[in-house]
């Protein structure tokens, strides 16, 4: 089993807008250090090579990064353990504070892709009944089943 995880955000302002450009310009070399990390598996992107233009939901300002990994440690450390951890930390400068859970995790098989539509149920089904072996959080991780 692999861990599958989604987390979204609102921005501040249209992702073209100038005060999304430093994040923007920097999505390149924190999805590099995300696919060089260890235990990394698998990520969202378009044409592009990034998701800041897939939708998930209809509002355009909400934008979603998904990807796959061996384990909880191996995401812990990329978040928290990496350059990333000093964009998460200036998350404020581009994302409003969202009032629900915006990160959900949940185990998967060895292969599967998770699909937006799978993800946004794991993500609603979260917000509606706290972290369960079907939607959990770094709250309450549940090991795989």
């Amino acid at each position: 089993m692999y861990l599958a995880q989604l987390n979204i955000a609102q921005t501040l302002a249209p992702i073209e807008d100038v005060l999304m450009k430093e994040f923007v310009d920097n999505l390149e070399p924190i999805n590099q250090l995300a696919e060089q990390s260890q235990g990394f598996i698998w990520r969202l992107q378009d044409e592009a090579g990034d998701a800041t233009h897939i939708r998930i939901f209809d509002d355009p300002s909400i934008i979603a990064n998904m990807s796959v990994w061996q384990d909880v440690e191996s995401l812990k450390a990329f978040i928290f353990k990496t350059h990333h951890i000093n964009f998460l930390k200036r998350k404020r400068e581009w994302f409003e504070k969202m009032p629900e859970e915006n990160h959900v995790m949940w185990w998967v098989e060895e292969g599967h892709t998770p699909t937006l539509e799978e993800a946004k149920e794991r993500l609603i089904h979260l917000r509606q009944h706290a972290d369960s072996p079907f939607a959990f959080s770094f709250k309450k991780c549940f090991d795989a089943i």
